[in-house]
């Protein structure tokens, strides 16, 4: 996942933040993947993460200048952060020529965040806040998807965790979160067709993402199949077997490891939005 040296970079659209951690010790469900699902449900559908996260840390302030290190695709190359910055701005110029497409930042955060959905921890993994419009990622989430989970990792599993949550921001402005209404669990609940949607989002950007003049040439069929390993990693399925030794099609939120990875396949293949709308289509 090579940028292009001389592609310049935007480091307004990153910010990154340090923290404390949480009052009480966290979550008061279980951290990990299991906190992902809960997070993200509870941002989407309009519940306060506080009251899952159980306090609302202070003192969170930006930690660095990006600016200041990130410049060009050759920083991207070389340090995470500013891979990060190469990945939205990417992403963001894709979606920019997309009618009514407003930017959405990117917090890096450490520990702990305040967000216009709450005060979150960085047991949730990344999420999309639709009250403040802005995707806040822990780097530290892509090494508990490897370790607790057996993702592959590398680069473009995370530039794909990137462009879900940024699915999710299209879906906000597109009026795509409306159509779940109370239908937020089960195999064909709404809740699943939002992010399977999202998945397909992020295909779509990928199929696209050389256009958008940040990489030096196409996503090679390696560097597509981390993205497929880091889908099928958070499958609801695997990760009810893997948390509970079981699987329950009525708790699903975000789908089976099959359909995500089927989804993100389909928008990099088709490289169409409208090829994602998983609420006609069916899953």
């Amino acid at each position: 996942m090579d940028f292009r040296d001389e592609a310049q970079l935007d480091s307004s659209q990153v910010e990154q933040r340090g923290g404390r951690g949480l009052p009480g010790g966290g979550l008061a469900i279980g951290g990990g993947i299991t906190g992902i699902i809960a997070l993200i449900a509870a941002v989407i559908f309009g519940v306060n993460p506080g009251n899952i996260t159980g306090g609302d840390p202070a003192g969170l302030q930006p930690t660095s200048n990006l600016s200041e290190q990130c410049r060009t695709g050759a920083d991207a190359d070389q340090s995470e952060e500013c891979r990060v910055v190469g990945v939205v701005n990417s992403i963001q110029e894709y979606w920019g020529n997309t009618d009514g497409y407003q930017q959405a930042k990117t917090i890096l955060f450490t520990q702990a965040v305040n967000t216009g959905c709450g005060a979150a921890d960085s047991s949730v993994g990344p999420f999309y806040c639709p009250s403040d419009r802005q995707v806040y990622l822990d780097l530290t989430f892509f090494d508990t998807l490897q370790r607790d989970f057996g993702a592959k990792g590398g680069p473009f599993a995370q530039a794909y965790v990137i462009a879900h949550e940024y699915g999710h921001h299209v879906q906000n402005l597109t009026g795509q979160m409306e159509r779940v209404g109370q239908d937020r669990q089960g195999p064909d609940s709404g809740a699943v067709k939002l992010e399977l949607q999202a998945d397909c989002y992020a295909g779509v950007w990928a199929k696209h993402a050389v256009d958008t003049g940040f990489y030096e040439r196409a996503f090679t069929q390696a560097e597509i199949q981390q993205a497929l390993d880091a889908a099928a990693a958070v499958g609801d399925d695997r990760i009810q077997e893997r948390s509970q030794g079981r699987v329950d099609p009525e708790a699903f939120t975000h789908g089976t490891s099959e359909q995500r990875v089927t989804w993100f396949g389909n928008g990099y293949q088709s490289g169409d939005p409208a090829a994602c709308d998983t609420f006609k289509k069916g899953i």
